[in-house]
């Protein structure tokens, strides 16, 4: 960002959160922008025990999301089916069971858990009908969608030259491009690349980070509930942090390819053997 910008750095939704702009925000502004991630949280969370979700985790029954949810849910619909499974919004009941749950025990259980079916649950709009009680994550989307709605809300308020970071998922809107590090994911004091970003989102995922256990991670095949182990890390850009972020997990069971038909993308993946692929488009270049 310009000399002459400025920052609002701030926790939220179990993470640290940096925005940048132009000038300083206005308090009204900054005040509904806290409004929507405290909406949001209580919400989507299922770590808390007053959220929607914590609720539709204790019994079957009918429920009113929010705006978000449709969007939301027809782009985990897409990667569900381009991933042949194995991401799916179901999966909290797998990590929970493997120690990453409400109350972070980080202990898992024995073996490990499938996620249910996908026809568990119907969606229309913004009402969910349920035959059992689900735990629904929507970890692979969701903070990059919060992102969104948080840049909207800027830009609707007259705030110029945006950068919003949510520890790894960004969201640029006008002003000079952003030149980003791709941060080693078995060395963070180093980086295996730069990107460059203009008025769209770069998302990260990484399974070094929320990780306990022995080989024990965040990113779960929903169909095992297993923790994947051929990708070790990946970066996005999209148009929205939203897609950015769902590819990125994405990318960690499917190759680039099958993606290609479902939304529009660039990316570098790197696998565990630290081989690293980069697609042709992808604003940036690796390092040697």
């Amino acid at each position: 960002m310009p000399a002459e910008s400025a920052t609002l750095a701030f926790e939220a939704i179990g993470t640290g959160w940096q925005v940048d702009s132009r000038a300083p925000i206005a308090a009204d502004t900054v005040r509904r922008m806290n409004a929507v991630i405290e909406d949001f949280d209580r919400t989507w969370s299922r770590f808390r025990p007053d959220s929607l979700v914590t609720e539709v985790a204790s019994r079957s029954g009918e429920w009113t999301f929010p705006d978000e949810a449709p969007a939301l849910v027809e782009l985990y619909s897409a990667m569900h089916a381009a991933t042949a499974g194995a991401m799916s919004p179901l999966v909290g009941a797998s990590l929970s069971h493997l120690g990453y749950g409400a109350g972070y025990s980080l202990v898992p259980g024995a073996g490990t858990l499938a996620s249910p079916d996908w026809d568990r649950m119907d969606w229309d709009g913004t009402r969910l009908r349920t035959r059992q009680p689900l735990e629904l994550d929507i970890g692979a989307a969701g903070k990059g969608l919060l992102v969104d709605m948080i840049v909207d809300l800027l830009e609707q308020d007259g705030v110029e030259q945006i950068v919003v970071d949510a520890s790894g998922d960004l969201r640029h809107s006008g002003g000079e491009p952003v030149r980003v590090a791709l941060e080693h994911p078995y060395d963070t004091t180093k980086a295996i690349g730069i990107a460059t970003l203009a008025d769209g989102a770069l998302c990260a995922s990484a399974s070094n980070r929320r990780a306990w256990g022995s080989g024990l991670h965040h990113v779960l095949d929903a169909r095992t509930g297993e923790p994947v182990d051929e990708v070790v890390a990946t970066w996005v850009t999209a148009e929205t942090a939203m897609v950015a972020d769902a590819v990125a997990t994405a990318l960690f069971f499917t190759p680039a390819d099958q993606l290609a038909g479902y939304v529009d993308f660039e990316h570098v993946r790197m696998l565990t053997d630290g081989r690293a692929e980069l697609s042709s488009g992808f604003p940036g270049e690796l390092f040697r």
